[in-house]
């Protein structure tokens, strides 16, 4: 039971990830730190203080540029691996109990896999956003995208069943959508 737990954990902080790449991140930093999350063997750094530092800074500036017109395009672009990396990274480092093939097998196909179809869905959303109100409604889209981590985060940790089963739910119902208006024909002019 402890593994699969450690799992729906990995995968909500992936899921998480695909929001925001530097808040789960500094999440688990913060619950490492306090005693509140147990951390995989060799990845007991992310629970240091310059760690936390790290991830902090780092999330003040992700955070800041999603705000800033055509540079939260720009992080898309970046961010899109680099959500993959991370979700790949954070599962890896809350899977225990299991053999490294299949732990980092584990972490790239659900982490990483979770982390970029979130990730697809927010620039699918954000484009919108653009498309439909020239980027005047792009902070409301990264607001709720900066909370989406926040929670997920949060949520991960205090219920990583319940966090699974909701990002499930999220994918069944935005991802169709999603895909279906990125794929719809152009008209011609």
């Amino acid at each position: 039971m402890e593994t699969l737990l450690s799992i729906c954990l990995g995968i909500g902080l992936s899921a998480a990830c695909g929001f925001r790449v530097f808040v789960p991140l500094l999440v688990m930093s913060i619950a490492s730190l306090s005693g509140h999350l147990q951390l995989a063997h060799g990845f007991e750094w992310i629970g240091s203080y310059p760690a936390l530092v790290t991830f902090s800074v780092a999330t003040a500036l992700e955070i800041a540029g999603y705000y800033i017109p055509w540079v939260d395009h720009l992080l898309d672009t970046i961010a899109t691996p680099a959500a993959i990396i991370a979700g790949t990274l954070v599962s890896a480092a809350m899977i225990t109990d299991m053999s490294p093939l299949l732990k980092w097998t584990l972490a790239v196909i659900a982490g990483g896999g979770v982390a970029g179809a979130v990730q697809g869905t927010t620039v699918v959303t954000r484009g919108a956003s653009t498309l439909t109100t020239g980027g005047l409604a792009n902070p409301l889209v990264a607001t709720a995208e900066l909370a989406g981590a926040v929670v997920t985060s949060i949520l991960a940790i205090l219920a990583p069943l319940l966090v699974v089963l909701l990002l499930a739910g999220f994918l069944l119902f935005f991802g169709p959508k999603a895909f279906r208006r990125l794929c719809r024909p152009r008209p011609s002019v």
